[in-house]
């Protein structure tokens, strides 16, 4: 078995904990193959790029937190393999145990006991009004909110070409269930567990408090416009990292996409135990 490493190499830990991870690995006679950022961090130059990294190794262990996993999803690029999130601090929503617990990690990998989850991906279209085009894929969402403007702006959202709803708000957001844990959850938005076949629509901030997130199913396409040339341009993010200028005639077309993302769980560890920690909840 090859396991290949990513790590967010400007956190405080990453360089220890990629020892104990290789350490542990090797212990148990499992190949470590680096991508080129871990291999920097030790020291190394034989590190590999994201996508020849998923295509070598059998599992793919990204160190950090859970907006390290955003990053890392988008750099191995389309892979079925499973990708472990090993958080440096506490468990995290997208990682499979902490960096306390790589022993635990090596030996489920060496046992095979483990399983996976598997997370729908979000497929987005930029249209221009020229024409052109831009795509991109989210793990977690994508976001339509006003730009440099302090007020609210107004937007159109469609599903499956009939209107929703013209929005007054700060912006719109359509995520994925591993996504409504996220920005749409801050926003007032529901949590959805991740094998839910369904994407959540959440305005922020809306002028309307009626304005509500909707759950749709995850076959809908959702189209998303600014409606007024005088409040554009508009900004469009994609899982907080990409980041495009919309300007009025533009639209955004939002799907799933035809891949998806594996998450490796270690037994004991669930979304379900990771929300009862992450958000403090307590019985009677």
């Amino acid at each position: 078995m090859k396991v290949g490493i990513v790590a967010n190499t400007g956190k405080e830990g990453a360089s220890g904990a990629l020892e104990r991870l290789r350490g542990a690995l090797e212990a148990r006679g499992i190949a470590a193959v680096f991508e080129k950022g871990a291999a920097a961090l030790l020291g190394a130059v034989d590190g590999l790029e994201g996508p020849e990294l998923a295509v070598t190794c059998d599992v793919i262990a990204v160190l950090g937190g859970d907006g390290t996993m955003l990053n890392a999803a988008a750099r191995l690029g389309a892979t079925e393999k499973p990708v472990a999130g090993i958080n440096i601090g506490t468990l995290g929503f997208l990682t499979s145990c902490t960096d306390d617990e790589v022993e635990l990690f090596a030996d489920a990998l060496l046992s095979g006991d483990f399983g996976t989850s598997r997370h729908a991906l979000l497929s987005a279209t930029v249209l221009r009004a020229d024409g052109s085009r831009m795509h991109f894929l989210a793990l977690n969402e994508v976001v339509l909110a006003r730009g440099q403007t302090g007020r609210l702006v107004s937007l159109s959202a469609y599903v499956d070409g009939e209107l929703l709803n013209h929005y007054r708000a700060d912006g719109l957001i359509v995520a994925t269930p591993t996504g409504s844990t996220a920005y749409s959850l801050s926003a007032g938005g529901p949590l959805i567990s991740p094998s839910a076949a369904a994407f959540v629509i959440t305005p922020i901030c809306p002028h309307t408090l009626s304005q509500r997130s909707l759950v749709v199913g995850d076959d809908t396409l959702v189209e998303l416009a600014p409606e007024n040339a005088d409040e554009a341009p508009m900004l469009f993010t994609v899982d907080g990292r990409d980041c495009v200028t919309i300007h009025h005639g533009d639209r955004i077309e939002v799907r799933k996409a035809g891949q998806f993302l594996n998450l490796l769980r270690l037994r004991g560890h669930s979304f379900y135990e990771a929300v009862r920690q992450k958000l403090n909840w307590r019985g009677g």
